[in-house]
This record gives structure tokens, C-alpha cells and sequence, in this order.
């Protein structure tokens, strides 16, 4: 493994970004279909609108973005010959060096459309993994992203454009020219000795997480994660509660790395806030998959915010492609119990108007209009997740004989012990709060035992 750099996580001088910003910005044509059929959440001028926005999230140099009417996807090259003709001619008179395409497209429909086009063509997976490899910025962060890269890379040994080929020193300049066919199995080699490589630093990382996890229920404080569309808000939201300087701009996935905070409710209770990366429609299944581990503080939560942008249009669109992918994590409000943060309605114009149109996406304890920008609901949030955190706990009496020493070890690391009795011949009594993830481990574990209690 002489050929990669142990010490930062990366292929020798860093993996390399497939689009070279180095000096001006690239020119790049967006094409979005309109496949005939094809459901979706979001209307077509929405999926547009946030493919831009992709596209911005790096600065790129949009010269037109175009909708392309899909009567049938070609296996050969996804859009129709007379589409893909019209798109090589408009690629030559506007000088366009990329053309991005809002579609998961396979490798072979890639290279072709980059044969017919003479451009270099990247899909929407590509772009979303371009911008993630931008943001990272912790060693976590990096090698989450570099195992989802690679992934997405191992099919598609026969482009031109992975970072393998430049660390080669190959003659081809900017995206075109590459490796010969001879050096793909190198490749693929490679690449799967440093997959196995990075799932084991990401194992570990695992382990290092679940054992942070371990410590916060032993001290019996409730986590409660931060979930939402990229771009709804949820970093400045942190920032509000918590008082940290978490990186918030406007700008699609702005944050990836988790943050945990701990706050105080109005009461006195503490909980750990979690931040996490934000969700997007058709997010790529190597990301989730890699990022799995950082995920898992919404896995493990006991409340769950999910943070809305009910200023935009497509809000509720967004909020199905966020209950989607915490449905692949195995997360729903039958699971965890959800609170949606209906935030930014400062930028409403008839906020009583608007939100009376909004509803909740799916099963939730409520919804709280917020604006985490200038502070409006923040109180009234914090009020009622203490509410709920007391409403989801239950505090039970629980007899525990001499004979069962191993039970008061649970009870201490699996729920608050709020009092105890002194012992006596039969054994020792306890009043214990027990959170909603660990009442049915409870419930078989101490049955005959306890009694609700009115604390």
C-alpha cells in the first residue's frame, strides 16, 4: 500500500476533485429531464432551481440550464438523439467544458453522451459527491467522503476522469485524455485495497462513537438530533440553541460533520444536541451509507427535530425526501418520536397565510414555527421539548432483590435513578426514569417488579 498517504487518509496530494477550479471557473451547461412518468415529490421547476443551486454550492460557471422532455430513457445515452445532437451543437457555440446532468446516469450512457457531445459529462450523483468532497473538513468528514468516491468510482474504471489517472502524471490535460486500458485492473485493485482500508478507520470510528454513546446514557442525558433538507437552517438553529460557531451560510450542504452540544432546557434538564449533514432529494446510497456511522446520532436519539424551510415553495416536498432517508437509517416517529421546527418564517410575507397552508409530514408530537435568524419561537421550542422529553420518560418504583446485583448495574447505565430506599432482607427499592428507547428493554427485563410511580 507504498502508493497512498497513511497519514492524512488520502491518496498521495489529496483526492482530487473531478472538476479542476484552480483558475477560472469551469463552463458548464445544466441539463435537466423531464422523464415522461417519473413521479416526484418536488414540481419540475423545483428539481431546477435546486440543481442550480447545486451546481452554485462550487461555484461553477452556469452558462444555460436547459429542462429536456424524456418521452423514454435510451439505454445508450439516457436522452434522445435529437436531444443529445441539439445539446453537442449548443456545447461547441457556448465553449461548455462540462455538462452536468440531474439524472443518475450508468457509465455507459455517460461515456457516450461525452462521445457525442466531445464534452466531459457528470450526473447528479457525481456533482452531490463533488460538493461533499469540497466541504469535508474533519479526518472523519474526509474519509467518509473518499469511501463514497470510490464506490461510485470502482464501476467506472473506464472514464477518464478519476483522480487515479493524475496522480499517474498522464499527457491528458483537463478532463479529456486518461488511463489505457491495461492500467483499469490496476486500478480497480487499487481501489479496493483502500475501500477495505477506509471501512476499517470508519469501523473504528464507529466503535469510538458508540463508546461516547455509552458514556451519555450512563450519565442519563437525552440526545436530541437536529434532521432536516440541506439548506433548511439547521446549523444557524444549533448555533441558537447552543451559543456554538458552527460554519452557517446559505449554501447547500454547509454543514457534513456532526457537532454535539450539550444545552440546558428552561427547567434545568440537559440534553446533547446533535447537528447532522443535511438531506437532498435522490441523496446517493454511498453517501448514506458512508456517512452511517455520524448518522447513527439520530438512530440513537430520543427526540428528533426536523427542521423545515417553510419559506420555500417545495417544503413539503423536502419534508418527504428527509422522512425517505430516515427511513433507510430505520428511523420514523414510530420509532423516535419527531418535533418539526417550521423555521425561517421571518422571510414570510403573510406567515399566518403560508403556515396555514402547511402540514405535517407524517405522524409528529407537533410543530413549532421558529426563526432560528432572529430568535422568534426559540423559547417556546425549548419549552416543549422539555414538555415532550417528560411526556415520552416514565418513572416507575422497581424492587430489585440481593440476589439480582447485575439488574442495579442496568439501572444505572440504562435509566435515571432518581432515588433509592436502604435495603432490606428482601433486597432494595428504587424510583428510576426510564427514556422511550429503553422501555421495553425495562419492561421484560424487571416484569412483576415495578409499578408506575407519580413522580
Amino acid at each position: 500500500m507504498d502508493d497512498f498517504d497513511d497519514e492524512d487518509g488520502r491518496l498521495p496530494g489529496g483526492p482530487k476533485p473531478y472538476i479542476d477550479r484552480q483558475e477560472q471557473p469551469t463552463r458548464v451547461g445544466l441539463v435537466c429531464p423531464d422523464v415522461r412518468g417519473k413521479s416526484s415529490y418536488h414540481s419540475l421547476e423545483a428539481r431546477q432551481a435546486e440543481f442550480e443551486g447545486l451546481a452554485e454550492a462550487i461555484r461553477l460557471d452556469v452558462i444555460f440550464s436547459d429542462v429536456v422532455k424524456v418521452r423514454e430513457i435510451r439505454p445508450a445515452t439516457y436522452l434522445g438523439a435529437g436531444h443529445v445532437e441539439a445539446l453537442a451543437a449548443k456545447v461547441k457555440a457556448e465553449n461548455i467544458e462540462l455538462l452536468l446532468v440531474d439524472a443518475s446516469l450508468s457509465p455507459i450512457q455517460q461515456r457516450n453522451l461525452e462521445r457525442e457531445t466531445h464534452t466531459k459529462v457528470l450526473d447528479r450523483t457525481a456533482l452531490i459527491l463533488e460538493i461533499f468532497g469540497e466541504r469535508a473538513a474533519t479526518r472523519e468528514g474526509v474519509l467518509q467522503v473518499e469511501l463514497a468516491h470510490l464506490n461510485y468510482q470502482k464501476g467506472r474504471l473506464v472514464r477518464s476522469w478519476t483522480h487515479l489517472e493524475r496522480q499517474r502524471g498522464s499527457g491528458g490535460t483537463g478532463f479529456m485524455g486518461g488511463p489505457g486500458e491495461t492500467q483499469i485492473e490496476s486500478d480497480r485493485r487499487q481501489i479496493t485495497d483502500r475501500i477495505v482500508l477506509l471501512e476499517d478507520r470508519l469501523d473504528k470510528v464507529k466503535r469510538t462513537r458508540a463508546q461516547q454513546r455509552q458514556q451519555r446514557i450512563r450519565a442519563a442525558i437525552p440526545v436530541v438530533a437536529l434532521v432536516g433538507y440541506t439548506n433548511a437552517g439547521k446549523s444557524t438553529l444549533f448555533n441558537r440553541l447552543t451559543g456554538a460557531g458552527v460554519f452557517a451560510e446559505d449554501l447547500l450542504f454547509a454543514t457534513l460533520d456532526t457537532t454535539v452540544r450539550k444545552i440546558e432546557l428552561p427547567h434545568g434538564r440537559e440534553v446533547m444536541l446533535s447537528d447532522t449533514v443535511g438531506f437532498v432529494a435522490d441523496l446517493p446510497h454511498d453517501l448514506v451509507a458512508a456517512f452511517r456511522a455520524t448518522l447513527e446520532e439520530v438512530v440513537d436519539a430520543d427526540i428528533i427535530l426536523h427542521v423545515r424551510d417553510v419559506a420555500n415553495p417545495d417544503h413539503s416536498a423536502q419534508a418527504q425526501d428527509v422522512l425517505t432517508v430516515l427511513d433507510e437509517l430505520g428511523v420514523s416517529s414510530e420509532t423516535t418520536p419527531i418535533i418539526e421546527v417550521w423555521n425561517k418564517i421571518d422571510l414570510l410575507v403573510e406567515p399566518g397565510v403560508t403556515l396555514g397552508g402547511a402540514a405535517p409530514a407524517g405522524k409528529v408530537l407537533a410543530s413549532m414555527p421558529v426563526s432560528a435568524h432572529t430568535g422568534q419561537g426559540i423559547e417556546d421550542l425549548l419549552n416543549l421539548i422539555e414538555r415532550s422529553l417528560g411526556e415520552q420518560s416514565r418513572t416507575y418504583h422497581v424492587h430489585v432483590p440481593h440476589s439480582a446485583g447485575a439488574d442495579i448495574g442496568w439501572l444505572h447505565t440504562n435509566a435515571e435513578v432518581i432515588s433509592r430506599d436502604e435495603p432490606t432482607e428482601r433486597g432494595q427499592d428504587y424510583v428510576v426514569r426510564v427514556e422511550p428507547r429503553h422501555k421495553t428493554a425495562f419492561l421484560e427485563r424487571f416484569n412483576g417488579r415495578i409499578a408506575l410511580s407519580d413522580l
